[in-house]
């Protein structure tokens, strides 16, 4: 135990990196997941289309070869990006890609009526989609979105592919400098299942939260 927790101050700085990494990832994919989902769904044909393809390219595009590009091909064309920059950048593309899938099939569960009760009371369309449809979808979203916020916890590992040291990357500086590869990648995949756990208890906690506050408006 003693050489396990002697172990943990060389990882602060990494773990630090690496939450910081999350914390910025996370919205931006729910975010890109959001407005793509919302464009397949409503918007005009060729900004469907685009939605469309952005969701092909980066689910099916491995999430190392987005990286690859981002940081080492793009400065070929004039455009350099910080190590941390390419991997929120990329965390946040790839992990959009799947939300929108997630949130526009929630979208498409929502009943038609929903949309036209709304506008029967007046409202836009686009205030009636984000008043009415969008949180009953968002709701219904949380399982598969939640699925997608916990890979995203575990493969931010790879951004030491583009140079930066986040824990991952600072497990594998101490265990070179130290040889306890073991010890070291011990400890590392048990910080990476703490803060799976904490995220599996984040999001359950907003879920019985939803669940109670639409119990309470009889929904």
């Amino acid at each position: 135990m003693s050489v396990w927790l002697s172990i943990l101050p060389g990882l602060a700085d990494g773990l630090t990196t690496t939450l910081r990494l999350i914390a910025s990832s996370v919205p931006l994919g729910l975010l890109l997941g959001i407005v793509a989902a919302l464009l397949r769904v409503y918007g005009p044909r060729p900004l469907r289309a685009v939605a469309a393809t952005y969701q092909s390219v980066f689910r099916g595009v491995p999430l190392v070869v987005q990286l690859f590009v981002l940081y080492y091909a793009l400065p070929r064309w004039g455009l350099l990006l910080s190590p941390f920059a390419a991997a929120t950048i990329g965390f946040g593309l790839c992990s959009g890609a799947y939300h929108s899938e997630y949130i526009r099939s929630a979208i498409r569960s929502v009943p038609r009526g929903q949309m036209e009760a709304a506008r029967a009371l007046g409202m836009s369309h686009w205030t009636a989609v984000g008043s009415v449809v969008l949180p009953q979808a968002l709701r219904k979203a949380v399982p598969g979105c939640g699925n997608e916020i916990v890979y995203l916890v575990k493969y931010s590992s790879l951004a030491y592919l583009v140079t930066l040291v986040d824990l991952a990357g600072a497990g594998r500086l101490q265990a070179y400098a130290s040889f306890r590869f073991f010890e070291v990648f011990l400890v590392v995949g048990f910080v990476y299942l703490a803060m799976v756990a904490v995220v599996r208890a984040a999001l359950h906690l907003l879920q019985r939260c939803w669940r109670r506050s639409t119990a309470a408006i009889g929904v």
